[in-house]
């Protein structure tokens, strides 16, 4: 531990979670100002009232006051705010399949068989992404082209303000315009970047890095991507338009002949994206002398430009050569179902191959205790992307369904009456899922309580000699003990409904059979669930914009999924890790050029992955004398239980593990167990045993064994290796300090007066007994051990 010196100062740099929060509230003053950044991204103090920065509280460390400035990183304006950002919700399918793409099993190295699966899993998720892309256009071609142009505003029609005069070219241009309008919209949503502010700080980490997040980096070929998907989109449009996959509408003469070069042309489009798009090699495996090397030249910048010119000529050309659309469009309902077809076979052969990936990569978590390995045995990606396929289908009929009912005129394809069917079986599915659900809860929860599980003795432990304490914090415990451990298995169950859904309404399609008498309520039960299902998506997006505090859901997924850069689809919202770690690592030099400053980076939520992502390439990339001057504070985190688990690849148990062992116990987190999304992250394992709170945890050298008896701190919370964990409510109120009543679980960790000390541990101003391994400690099982003794302060070590 460095010795602080009479000019020690310590600048805690805080970065929040999801959905944003305000600049006074990250930084706990009644007034911030910004002191640096852009204004998306920005750093803030506290101000007095002039609305100048004031500094901290000081930092009672080592018997002795220490200055302390307090920052903080506010993002939340790249993910919230504005219809451009609500409307990305109405994306949200085309993300949940970019972030398949990071939940990928890692690839052992040395392992030929491997990296081919591994290629062939990239390959198939950009193809399943793209298909998306082509599905988004087809049903918007049924709404705008079949429903509205060709049915609503046929001649003599009495849709709307009907009856209509014969104006074809007027017809064609109302049919194809919403399409084009889509395509530019994707255009517009995938170009957009965040500029990050300090260009001299690369925005990704070292390659081969083993720490977290050393993958999370932007993709070279998301340009060319990008420009492969509006190709595509423009050929399906054109091939829908005039005439469906089975060949382009009759007409006679020069006409007709220019009608068969124009579709050939669409075709050709969707083929070579197709095609291109499972070529494109991803960052961490790509290099310009591999095999893309053709593929790179050909989607150039120069050629990139020419082509997408090119498609939209033949997207103009069809316009005009729309000189008269039939009654009905023909090829709209063939369509749809070829390429909801082509979905699920990639969909299936993806979980397939993920079978013997994740069996190849198990040798990288065959050794971690059951709760601390990857979600499905890293198979996880296939359920996601499957919910994809399936909610980017629902939202279209759905929308397409709610528009003929409002128009009150008009026939959909009649691939759309399976579609309903899947839904409605889903629907009956999953409410008798939800039911069964809920009665095993019930009986897990009764079980648990007739058994006192461990973690009861966890919270009796922390809350000794207060019983009311102990009773409402066991309670919370508990549930939010039973939201980590089954949380993934809701994913899994939603998909197992969907697919349950479409088996059968898919069998009947291949069959030419209509659904039969006893099928028909629960088609009309899943026209309901569609039609509520877009009404749902359509109003949240409203309220997102107009309203964001009230759209609190909807910004946690978008938030979410913004997290991880465009790999497998460009259209999703641009990645905000990659302007917002540079920008702290960015920050965090400043301070640390100054010989006599501590800097500690505070994350709580989502922001301690950012926090930690930070905290990695610094610790790579400093020389050893400034790396000793930062330290990492990790609040209600889910880098354990979560991310280490759905993203086995980015970031590993191994990568924690190193980073702990770069920071040399200057890692900190803050627990509660009453926090359903945040939970340990240095430890595991954890047991009660004679009064004693026992587990296994990361040590400094980056190595993991069991550790020493957990530390009782001053104010309450027991300190097990490099978890703090806080009792819930807490203890006190203590005189001078902000008191915040009842069960926090998952808010104002920073009220807790376990915070300062986590903060001096981190800054290396304290030195707790540096958890070593124990010799000869042996766990015992915790269902044997008996409860707390009748006087549980006293803890050894405490």
């Amino acid at each position: 531990m460095l010795i602080p010196g009479p000019d020690t100062r310590v600048v805690e740099l805080r970065v929040h979670g999801v959905q944003g929060t305000t600049p006074q509230s990250l930084v706990d003053a009644v007034a911030a100002v910004d002191v640096a950044g852009d204004g998306l991204g920005r750093i803030v103090r506290p101000a007095d009232r002039l609305r100048r920065p004031a500094p901290g509280p000081v930092l009672q460390a080592g018997g002795r006051p220490v200055p302390r400035v307090v920052e903080g990183y506010v993002w939340g304006g790249m993910t919230s705010g504005g219809w451009a950002k609500a409307t990305w919700a109405l994306l949200f399918p085309f993300s949940l399949a970019n972030v398949a793409h990071w939940m990928l099993p890692p690839v052992p190295a040395g392992s030929v068989s491997a990296h081919l699966l591994g290629v062939a899993l990239r390959a198939l998720l950009r193809l399943a992404a793209l298909l998306l892309t082509v599905l988004l256009v087809a049903q918007v071609a049924v709404i705008s082209l079949d429903l509205v142009a060709a049915q609503c505003l046929a001649p003599g029609s009495t849709c709307l303000w009907g009856p209509f005069v014969d104006l074809p070219w007027l017809r064609s241009v109302v049919g194809m315009a919403p399409i084009a309008l889509v395509v530019l919209v994707l255009h517009r949503v995938s170009s957009v970047d965040w500029r990050i502010e300090r260009k001299h700080v690369p925005a990704s980490g070292p390659v081969g890095s083993s720490l977290p997040g050393a993958h999370v980096a932007t993709d070279p070929d998301v340009p060319a991507l990008r420009v492969l998907h509006l190709v595509a989109a423009l050929g399906t449009a054109v091939v829908v338009g005039l005439g469906g996959p089975l060949g382009p509408l009759v007409a006679p003469g020069r006409h007709g002949v220019a009608l068969w070069v124009c579709w050939g042309l669409g075709v050709a489009l969707v083929g070579f994206a197709a095609l291109a798009g499972m070529l494109l090699d991803d960052p961490t495996g790509g290099a310009p002398h591999r095999g893309g090397r053709w593929l790179r030249a050909v989607l150039g910048r120069r050629p990139r430009r020419v082509l997408l010119g090119c498609a939209w000529a033949v997207f103009a050309v069809a316009v005009g050569l729309l000189t008269r659309l039939p009654d009905r469009l023909p090829g709209a309902d063939l369509a749809v179902q070829v390429v909801a077809a082509l979905v699920a076979l990639v969909c299936v052969g993806l979980g397939l191959l993920l079978v013997p990936a994740a069996l190849l990569a198990r040798r990288a978590w065959r050794d971690l205790p059951r709760d601390q390995r990857p979600w499905a045995g890293g198979w996880m990606a296939a359920p996601v992307v499957a919910v994809a396929a399936l909610l980017g289908g629902g939202f279209g009929a759905g929308l397409a369904l709610t528009l003929r009912r409002l128009l009150g005129h008009g026939v959909l394809p009649r691939g759309y009456d399976y579609i309903a069917l899947l839904w409605g079986l889903a629907g009956v599915a999953g409410l008798a899922a939800v039911l069964v659900m809920a009665l095993t809860t019930g009986m897990v929860r009764w079980s648990a309580l007739r058994r006192g599980e461990e973690w009861a003795r966890e919270a009796a432990l922390l809350h000794s000699g207060r019983a009311r304490d102990v009773v409402r914090a066991a309670r919370a415990w508990w549930w939010a003990r039973w939201q980590q451990r089954h949380s993934h298995h809701v994913v899994l169950i939603a998909a197992g409904v969907l697919v349950a859904g479409a088996v059968p309404a898919a069998v009947l399609r291949l069959r030419e059979v209509d659904p039969p008498g006893w099928a028909r309520p629960f088609a009309a039960a899943g026209v309901v669930v569609l039609a509520v299902l877009a009404l749902s998506l359509l109003r949240a997006v409203w309220l997102a914009a107009r309203r964001p505090d009230t759209a609190r859901q909807l910004g946690v997924l978008a938030d979410l999924a913004a997290f991880w850069p465009r790999e497998a689809h460009p259209v999703v919202p641009p990645c905000y890790a990659l302007k917002v770690v540079p920008e702290l690592v960015s920050r965090v030099r400043e301070h640390l050029a100054d010989p006599g400053t501590r800097v500690v980076l505070a994350g709580h939520s989502q922001g301690s992955l950012l926090a930690a992502v930070a905290a990695a390439r610094l610790v790579e990339e400093l020389p050893e004398d400034q790396v000793a001057r930062l330290g990492l504070v990790t609040t209600g985190s889910q880098l354990q239980w979560a991310y280490q688990r759905a993203f086995p690849a980015v970031v590993p148990h191994s990568s924690l593990a190193a980073l702990s062992g770069g920071l040399n116990g200057r890692w900190r987190a803050l627990c509660r167990g009453t926090d359903p999304l945040g939970g340990a992250v240095t430890t595991w394992g954890r047991q009660v045993f004679d009064g004693m709170l026992l587990g296994v945890g990361f040590l400094p050298d980056g190595t993991t064994g069991a550790l020493p008896p957990a530390q009782r701190g001053p104010t309450g919370a027991l300190v097990l290796g490099g978890d703090h964990w806080l009792p819930d409510p807490q203890r006190g109120p203590f005189p001078g300090r902000r008191w915040a009543p009842g069960v926090n679980r998952h808010a104002d960790y920073t009220s807790d007066p376990e915070w300062d000390r986590a903060v001096a541990v981190a800054a290396g101003l304290e030195d707790l007994a540096a958890p070593t391994a124990a010799p000869g400690l042996v766990l015992p099982v915790a269902r044997n051990a008996p409860g707390p003794t009748s006087s549980p302060d006293v803890v050894p070590g405490g």
